[in-house]
């Protein structure tokens, strides 16, 4: 069960920090204005709470496997949000990220 709500704490993170981060890129770069921009900052410091929620106690190991969330849930948002095509490579090093997304986070430790 502790898997499953940390998964869903990743998800819900990238949601955030992506989002937020798109919203200002289209408040910014896409001319949309500073309401855009506005509701990013607000959606990435909603982001800074989440990670606080991971049943993990340790923040370096948790921002460090979010990284990996991070890369895969942003290739997975431009797609969905921007028509973006990955190619290969791209998905080769979204894999490798998860994988290790898996190791740090869900490894056994004695």
């Amino acid at each position: 069960m502790a898997i499953l709500r940390s998964l869903a704490l990743f998800a819900l993170a990238a949601v955030a920090e992506i989002g937020g981060a798109w919203l200002v890129w289209q408040g910014v770069r896409e001319h949309r204005g500073w309401l855009w921009a506005a509701a990013g900052l607000a959606a990435l410091g909603a982001y800074g709470f989440v990670a606080t929620f991971q049943p993990e106690a340790h923040f370096g190991r948790v921002l460090a496997a979010y990284g990996g969330v991070f890369v895969a849930g942003s290739l997975v948002w431009g797609v969905v949000m921007d028509g973006f095509r990955p190619d290969r490579w791209d998905i080769a090093g979204a894999l490798v990220c998860l994988a290790g997304v898996a190791v740090i986070m869900y490894a056994p430790r004695g």
